[in-house]
């Protein structure tokens, strides 16, 4: 495959990315997020999987043993071998499909994948121009490379439980897999940035994606605040979401969260609440002042929002520019998901890709896969024999598809 592309592939695929293949060596949820994007955008990607299945196909009920309710999104746009990358063998089927690929994306750890001789420097020797993306947990040279990482380590690393105690008083972490979605978000930018090089010069490179410094920039955009200029000005952190008035607010009828962000918005809420003795309140009068001020301000737009319904405030919001928004369950979330159908499984909730191209549209063209679905299909498209692909199947290299719910 050559580099990126814009249009439509023989094989249908559109997005900016069609005519880019991409070569998956990634598993739980942060490398396939970043696949998964890759593939949504018009990239071809053949996925790399071991026996028993990666942990994603697990995570949560399912309607197939292969299939969990996170994998039915996750692995879409891909197809899967299942490949034994500890047989000198299966790493040669590996370096084949690397020299016919644009991207090879991990997140396995530098030492084992230097024991599997499937580094950079191995993959480069078949593919010089290769874009190789590898993540893990902490950046070589910090004596931590070969440290096994998870999201919830790196929220400890990161600073994201030291907030969360200053808010709750408790070192809790985000009910969400915040690290590893933001790092696979970061391996599919830094590959498309890649490819773009490539496209300009004609070279490939190495990509290291260090989770913990992703994550501690990511939390550092305006928690470094104060203690960024050097000497500080303050203790790192941004005061005015570090309080526990910040959260949902009830209403006369329910929840809402609004957020007042001028002078004109909070006379207006005021006006409405009947609060005329905030009619010249000092504390919004400046961007700075409402700064100081959030958490008193927090408690007496509370106060105001319980005396009218979420419907009065949703509408009156609209009305005056305000930023506002009914607070949805993530029930809800999936409720709004449109349908769509798995060959195996049938019917469930497809989350659609969230950006919108006018050129070269996101798109869903395969449905998640079994462990090992194409093994065959895409061996026969490399230039294997029928009987290269069962010597592989016979000695257990390449393992074929249980087929079975």
């Amino acid at each position: 495959m050559g580099p990126a592309q814009q249009g439509t592939t023989a094989s249908g695929a559109t997005g900016p990315l069609a005519g880019v293949r991409v070569l998956d060596l990634s598993s739980v949820v942060m490398g396939p997020l970043a696949t998964q994007i890759l593939g949504d955008l018009g990239a071809e990607v053949i996925s790399i999987e071991a026996e028993g299945g990666d942990t994603n196909r697990v995570m949560g009920p399912g309607p197939h043993r292969e299939l969990s309710g996170v994998s039915l999104n996750l692995l879409r746009n891909k197809r899967n071998l299942s490949l034994d990358l500890k047989d000198p063998a299966g790493r040669e089927v590996f370096l084949r499909l690397a020299a016919e690929s644009d991207v090879v994306l991990t997140n396995l750890r530098p030492g084992p994948l230097g024991r599997l001789r499937l580094a950079y420097d191995d993959v480069r020797a078949v593919r010089p121009d290769i874009v190789f993306c590898q993540a893990h947990g902490w950046a070589t040279g910090t004596g931590r490379e070969d440290a096994p990482a998870f999201d919830d380590v790196i929220q400890a690393a990161s600073g994201i439980t030291e907030l969360e105690e200053r808010v709750t008083g408790q070192r809790v972490l985000a009910p969400t897999l915040i690290a590893d979605k933001l790092c696979g978000v970061t391996m599919a930018y830094a590959v498309m940035a890649a490819l773009f090089h490539r496209e300009r010069t004609g070279e490939g490179q190495h990509i290291e994606v260090p989770m913990a410094d992703v994550t501690a920039a990511f939390v550092l955009v305006e928690h470094g605040a104060g203690a960024i200029p050097e000497p500080a000005f303050g203790p790192a952190g941004y005061e005015r979401i570090l309080t526990s008035e910040r959260r949902s607010q009830r209403t006369s009828d329910g929840w809402i969260n609004i957020l007042p962000f001028s002078t004109s918005h909070y006379a207006a809420i005021w006006a409405a609440g009947g609060r005329t003795d905030l009619a010249n309140d000092p504390r919004v009068a400046t961007g700075k002042a409402r700064i100081e001020n959030a958490v008193a301000l927090y408690r007496d737009v509370a106060e105001v929002l319980l005396t009218r319904t979420t419907e009065f405030w949703l509408d009156y919001c609209t009305e005056h520019s305000i930023p506002s928004s009914a607070v949805r369950t993530v029930d809800d979330l999936v409720a709004d998901l449109p349908m769509a159908e798995h060959p195996v499984v049938g019917s469930y909730r497809q989350i659609p890709s969230p950006v919108r191209f006018s050129r070269t549209p996101a798109s869903v063209r395969r449905q998640a896969p079994l462990i090992g679905e194409h093994g065959r299909e895409v061996l026969t498209e490399l230039g294997m024999s029928a009987e290269e692909i069962d010597a592989l199947e016979a000695s257990g290299v390449l393992r074929q598809p249980s087929g079975t719910r």
